[in-house]
């Protein structure tokens, strides 16, 4: 039985990538152990779903409308820059988004709740939404990570803009020595 590598994500405007992409050309000179991940490929991801089988993709759509029932079209726009774990050990370099983020974590909270039914489990951990710019490689010093949080400080986020939301994606990733590649399986509109 083939499977999919698959999560449920928000994509993005042409517009907010280019914006990250100039972001992301500001920050990149100043740090080699790092991997950027490519603008064309950012996305607000709602749940990871691990492998999947591709027979069940009508039903993981069929949820994801499910989900979506009733929640409009919705505004986010891109705001600071933070990283996980913290500023000392930095691990993931992000933006968050600011906006209407009552619907959007009501939509990924149902998410969560419709997909539990179909044996997905939830995240232990509380939803941050935020766009992935770049992971820091295992071989970077505590002091390249520690120099990278400060670069993280110091930087403030041009702005870049809002963009309106109106549908929800199956997305498949598909692994390669180069990075991910991401192809859209479903996508579900918002009303």
């Amino acid at each position: 039985m083939e499977e999919i590598r698959a999560f449920i994500a928000i994509e993005l405007p042409d517009g907010i990538r280019d914006g990250l992409a100039r972001l992301i050309a500001g920050l990149k000179s100043h740090q080699p152990d790092v991997k950027w991940v490519d603008p064309a490929a950012i996305h607000l991801t709602l749940k990871f779903l691990g492998n999947v089988a591709s027979c069940r993709v009508d039903e993981i759509t069929e949820t994801i409308t499910d989900a979506a029932a009733g929640i409009p079209p919705f505004s986010l726009e891109i705001k600071e820059l933070g990283v996980f774990p913290g500023l000392n050990r930095v691990r993931v370099v992000w933006v968050g988004v600011e906006g209407a983020l009552d619907k959007l974590l009501q939509l990924q909270k149902r998410l969560e709740t419709n997909l539990d039914i179909l044996g997905f489990p939830p995240e232990e951990r509380d939803f941050t939404p935020h766009l992935t710019l770049a992971r820091v490689r295992d071989n970077a010093s505590p002091a390249e990570r520690e120099e990278l949080g400060q670069l993280i400080t110091a930087t403030e986020v041009p702005a870049i803009g809002s963009f309106n939301v109106r549908s929800v994606s199956l997305m498949r990733s598909q692994l390669s020595r180069t990075g991910a590649v991401y192809t859209r399986v479903a996508a579900v509109e918002l009303k």
